[in-house]
């Protein structure tokens, strides 16, 4: 039997068990949850970095999403909230859609 020790999705031991596998698990909760939400959202990132193609990209970034929004509730903030927030930074200091990259700041040569 494989062990993984990992967060995984809400649904992912009810559908190990409706495969007919045996399966053990069992929920976390507080500073152990955060420690491997953070875990899970190095995982989503890597994965996001190593997508082949668009289509697996798009994926992972969906993965990522979800552990972002879920580590948003767990720091007491809802998806709209972050959403507003996010705006808030995008309308003050820009987003990331041009392409800027900052090389350098004083001194000129």
């Amino acid at each position: 039997m494989p062990i993984y020790n990992k967060l995984v999705r809400d649904r992912i031991p009810e559908i190990i068990k409706m495969n007919g596998q045996p399966v053990s698990y069992r929920r976390i909760d507080g500073e152990e949850f955060l420690k491997e939400a953070k875990r899970k959202l190095e995982e989503e990132m890597k994965e996001y970095l190593e997508a082949q193609n668009s289509e697996q990209a798009i994926e992972e970034l969906a993965d990522l999403l979800e552990i972002i929004y879920c580590l948003a509730e767990r720091h007491g903030h809802s998806k709209a909230e972050l959403e507003i927030i996010r705006e808030y930074k995008s309308d003050r200091r820009g987003a990331f859609l041009e392409g800027w990259f900052l090389e350098k700041v004083g001194e000129s040569d």
